[in-house]
């Protein structure tokens, strides 16, 4: 994967052109699309590093394009919507996306929260592996990889990257919004029921595998891997 290809999928051509402009200016190769169906198909063709996604779109809205990226693609994803409400940010972060840009917006900004995004999610560097094992239990985040007592488990991108995190820091608590920061990567101000979410689908996973090690509720404050 090329770590400079940047899929820009929104229906407004102008900003596309305005995105295209700036990014191509930092460096980025891009390819601008205008619907939700030639979203999904650019994505696998063109294996882009980042993939921009407007909500508003015609045929397949965003949520929809992101659904069926998700399926089998890890690529990050950035939502842009001139939408606000929490309920939006929410549902995104809750898809597998990975930032969320509320237009209107600066340019200089998005070409900041990219990079940003490839820094946290980017390219496999040298040989160095991300993974960690306990009991019955092996995350490895270079591959993507959940291996729970024997079997690879299919999960997606933010539930691995939240379980790594937490696996990676033993007995550490974690506020909600601290997980938000550190694992979503940016500042989520409302509603933090999204971690909640993927906290249960884990555990779901997770249940009664092991006595050694367990995923933990500290109530009142967030959540812990502990292990004994």
């Amino acid at each position: 994967m090329d770590n400079s290809k940047i899929l820009i999928v929104d229906d407004d051509r102008n900003i596309g052109e305005l995105l295209r402009l700036y990014l191509e200016k930092d460096g980025f190769e891009t390819r601008t699309v205008y619907d939700g169906e030639s979203a999904v198909k650019e994505a696998h063709s063109y294996k882009p590093a980042l993939i921009l996604l407007d909500i508003m779109l015609p045929g397949l809205d965003g949520w929809q394009v992101c659904r069926e990226i998700r399926k089998d693609l890890t690529v990050p994803i950035i939502m842009l919507t001139a939408k606000g409400e929490t309920f939006d940010r929410i549902l995104g972060l809750e898809l597998g996306a990975d930032d969320y840009i509320v237009k209107p917006f600066d340019t200089k900004e998005v070409v900041a929260r990219i990079k940003a995004v490839l820094r946290r999610t980017g390219v496999k560097e040298k040989s160095a592996v991300k993974e960690v094992s306990y009991d019955k239990l092996t995350i490895n985040l270079t591959n993507y990889e959940l291996t729970v007592d024997g079997k690879q488990i299919d999960t997606p991108p933010k539930e691995m990257e939240l379980i790594y995190h937490l696996a990676s820091n033993p007995n550490r608590v974690y506020t909600r919004d601290q997980l938000l920061d550190e694992v979503w990567g940016f500042d989520y101000y409302g509603d933090s029921r999204t971690v909640d979410v993927h906290v249960k689908r884990l555990r779901e996973k997770l249940e009664n595998v092991s006595d050694q090690w367990s995923l933990k509720t500290v109530w009142g404050v967030g959540y812990k891997f502990e292990v004994k």
